[in-house]
Parts: C-alpha cells; sequence; structure tokens
C-alpha cells in the first residue's frame, strides 16, 4: 500500500457532515479489497444525509467467535472558510506536506482527527497478515459515520451486532498518550421566535426609505469544544455587544460559527437601532445568555483532577437566522463528577429559560462518561507496547467524547489512541500531522493486533 498516496485520496475526499461518508467508506472498502482483506459497507441515511459504515475483517477461519474491535471515525468537521487553510493552499481537502525540524508534517482537515488512523489501522492490519502467524482471535476494523453528529453510527455498530467484541480500540488524536476516560457529552438546540411585530418589521424593513441598519462583525479563534479556554468564542463577543444596546433594537441577521461542536471564529450582526420593538430577539438572546452564565457558575462544584480542563465546559458553537426564528445550537461536557440528577436540573434549568421567552430547547444526543478499569486486559496490554516502544503509557483522561463512550456503554473495554494533537489543532485551520507519527502509530496498532490476536 502506497500510504503517502493513500493518504492524499482520503484527504480528497469531503466527508463532513454535508457530504457524509458514503464516498469515503467506499474508497476505503475499494483499498481493503485490493490487499486481500474483506470488506463489508453498511448504508445509512442520517439527518437527511447518506452515510456509511465499512468494516474490514481478513480472510481467516478461527474457532473463537470474540473479535478485538479497531474502530476509527471517517467523517470530519466542516472546514470552515477556506481562506484560512493557508498551508494547503485555501483547499482543506489538499493533503499537502511541508518540512519542519521534527520531521515533515501532513496538513489538511482530518488528517489528525482522524481520517489518517484508519490507514495506519489498515496498514498495520496488511502487516500483520503477510507476516503469517496463528490466529486466536479475529481483528474487524470499522470506520465508522458520524462522530461529529452524536455518533449514530457507532451505535447502529453495535445494535444491529456487526461485531463480535469485549475491547476496543477507538482512535482519536491523542498524541500516543493512551487514553481510559472521557468526559461525557449533550449537544443542545435552541429555538427562539421572532414576535409578530418583530417579523413585520423584518418583512417591510427593505420597503422604506428611510430604512437603514448596522452591521458589525466578531472575530475569534477556533478551537475544540472540549478545550473551549484554547480558543475564542467569536460568539460570546457577539453576546457580550448584543447586553450593551439599548431595547427594542431590531436584529435584522445574526450568524456565526460552522457546528455546535467547535469554538466559533468567526459571527455577524446586522441591527436597526430605530426598531423599536417589544419582546424582541435582543432582549431574548440576553436572556438565554444570562441562562447559560447561571448553569456555568455551577461548573467549579463538579472538577475531576484526571480531565484537563477538569471542570464541565459549555459552547455555544452555531448561530443563524431563519424565518420566523433564531436557532442556536451547542455543548456541554461533563465529567464523571456530574450525577444524571444535576445533569438534568441543569438541562431544565435552560429549558424553563427558552419556554419563558416562548422558545424551544432540544436535547440532541446525550453520551454518559466513561472509564475503563486500569486493571483491564486492554489497557495493560497497550501500557506494554507503549513502553516497549519508549513511550508513555500511564493511562490518562481526555475531555472529548466520542465512540468509546457509547461503546463503553454496550460492555466493551475501550481505550482510545491516536498520534495526532487534538488541542490547538483538531477542528482548526491547517491541522496537521508528523508523518513520522503515522508510521509509530502503524507499528503501535500491529503489535496490538499481534499480542491480542495471535497465538
Amino acid at each position: 500500500m502506497d500510504f503517502l498516496e493513500a493518504s492524499r485520496r482520503f484527504i480528497g475526499i469531503d466527508s463532513s457532515p454535508a457530504a457524509g461518508t458514503v464516498a469515503i467508506a467506499s474508497e476505503a472498502a475499494q483499498l481493503a479489497r485490493s490487499l486481500g482483506l474483506r470488506a463489508e459497507l453498511y448504508e445509512d441515511r442520517w439527518a437527511g444525509v447518506d452515510q456509511a459504515n465499512v468494516l474490514v475483517r481478513p480472510n481467516i477461519e478461527t474457532s473463537v467467535g470474540e473479535e478485538l474491535l479497531l474502530l476509527t471515525h471517517l467523517d470530519t468537521p466542516d472546514p470552515g472558510a477556506y481562506g484560512l487553510w493557508r498551508k494547503t493552499g485555501a483547499n482543506p481537502f489538499n493533503a499537502s506536506i511541508y518540512p519542519s525540524p521534527d520531521g515533515d508534517e501532513i496538513h489538511g482537515l482530518g488528517t489528525a482527527d482522524v481520517k489518517l488512523d484508519f490507514l495506519c489501522k489498515l496498514r498495520a492490519l496488511d502487516r500483520v497478515i503477510r507476516e503469517g502467524g496463528r490466529w486466536r482471535r479475529r481483528p474487524v476494523l470499522v470506520g465508522s459515520y458520524g462522530e461529529e453528529m452524536g455518533m449514530p453510527g457507532a451505535v447502529k455498530l453495535v445494535r444491529k451486532k456487526l461485531v463480535n467484541a469485549r475491547q476496543a480500540v477507538v482512535g482519536e488524536p491523542t498524541q500516543m498518550q493512551l487514553i481510559v476516560a472521557g468526559k461525557g457529552f449533550a449537544s443542545v438546540e435552541i429555538e427562539l421566535p421572532f414576535s409578530e411585530d418583530e417579523m413585520r418589521f423584518r418583512a417591510e424593513h427593505d420597503l422604506h426609505e428611510s430604512s437603514s441598519t448596522q452591521s458589525r462583525m466578531f472575530a475569534g479563534r477556533a478551537a475544540h469544544s472540549s478545550s473551549p479556554g484554547q480558543g475564542e468564542s467569536a460568539i460570546e463577543k457577539m453576546f457580550a455587544a448584543l447586553e450593551m444596546l439599548p431595547e427594542g433594537v431590531a436584529i435584522m441577521s445574526i450568524e456565526g460559527g460552522v457546528n455546535f461542536n467547535t469554538v466559533p471564529a468567526h459571527a455577524v450582526i446586522e441591527i436597526d437601532v430605530a426598531g423599536g420593538l417589544r419582546d424582541s430577539m435582543t432582549s431574548k438572546l440576553v436572556d438565554l445568555r444570562r441562562a447559560i452564565r447561571r448553569v456555568e457558575s455551577r461548573f467549579a462544584q463538579f472538577p475531576d483532577a484526571q480531565f484537563d480542563p477538569a471542570e464541565p465546559t459549555m459552547n455555544i458553537g452555531l448561530i443563524r437566522t431563519l424565518e420566523d426564528h433564531v436557532k442556536v445550537q451547542g455543548c456541554v461536557r461533563l465529567p464523571p463528577t456530574v450525577s444524571e440528577t444535576e445533569y438534568e436540573s441543569w438541562m431544565k434549568l435552560l429549558r424553563d429559560a427558552c419556554a419563558q421567552r416562548g422558545g424551544v430547547f432540544r436535547i440532541g444526543d446525550y453520551k454518559r462518561p466513561f472509564r475503563t478499569s486500569t486493571d483491564s486486559e486492554i489497557v495493560k496490554l497497550a501500557g506494554a507496547i507503549l513502553s516497549d516502544m519508549g513511550y508513555d503509557a500511564t493511562p490518562k483522561a481526555q475531555a472529548v467524547a466520542n465512540e468509546a463512550n457509547v461503546l463503553s456503554r454496550f460492555g466493551m473495554d475501550c481505550i482510545v489512541w491516536g498520534a495526532g494533537q487534538g488541542v490547538g489543532n483538531s477542528h482548526t485551520p491547517n491541522e496537521y500531522v508528523k508523518l513520522h507519527a503515522l508510521e509509530a502509530a502503524s507499528e503501535f496498532y500491529a503489535q496490538v493486533i499481534r499480542r491480542s490476536c495471535l497465538e
């Protein structure tokens, strides 16, 4: 397998939420078959977009039905503004290699998070098969869909019993740190309605010769929502500006961010200060932000020192103007110290605040935190391999929620591991991973397969 060529093809396929994963899953299946492996596509439709899981297995027979699950999601977040991807010629799907003092880097959307991790696992599987040996357990490599949208691909994988595994190695950019615990995750969507007077004002606005508007743009810095402190929210800046406006200002348009899972790097608002409106959208958004602050004020009571950041976090990642309402999307991340009762009280506070202003509050997805025992066989195995390779084998926690949060609910012992850097790199323009780290990842996965699946 020509790894670099395969990497360029993988990065060149758009698998963002709007595009889906059918194209990249098909490419993965074709590549696996070219190596003599058995590949199956399981297509689905999620949120109006065609999606697919791909399952790759060696053509071997074993008396043991249990499998070792190697899972990597093939979807990516939305790339955001193409112009910010300076390392790839303003094209996030153009895999580009650059030299650096500590090794060449490959840039592009999905290089670290986490398309190329699938290729590392595939290369490892091919290596072990070519070496020969007697199998006692069969590995199954899965490229899943929808990690950026609540992980429905992983849920379908287990509920349809497409794999038979008690242990899973989940791909995420961890900088080769062994992750055995992850924060929980809830995505929320809020709809705040325009009043009838406001909708009439907005509809008639352009018909009046004397009408005028003011626009203001807000710039921030993108980051993954699991570490909002690494970014700078443009929507937060916009909310602060809204609180300074006089009562009755009419919002003609308000836009910001790309998705609930990314700290927004841009926002823009267009207003008419001559609106004189009662029950305005401005006041509704200000009330929403105050309710969010009340929830956030409780976060300091629930630290978990194993995580960084230790406390729960919240991110408002997207805001859009529609015909009769404004849509707001965000997410909250929860360490295991937050009980179900506490989490539900936070959601009730936000739901009640929305209802008081005629709005609608929905929880789009909720995943509980996970923690795998350090006495687990897969944790001990991975730690021993990392020690042999000269890497830190200390089990750690990560603020990111991923497929391990799903798989652990179904009784699987999970570790999360990957070559790339997450914080400050994933969900940002010019995402990259070191080529030598990808080679090390391939060797790590090969060692996991050898020691776990061969006699």
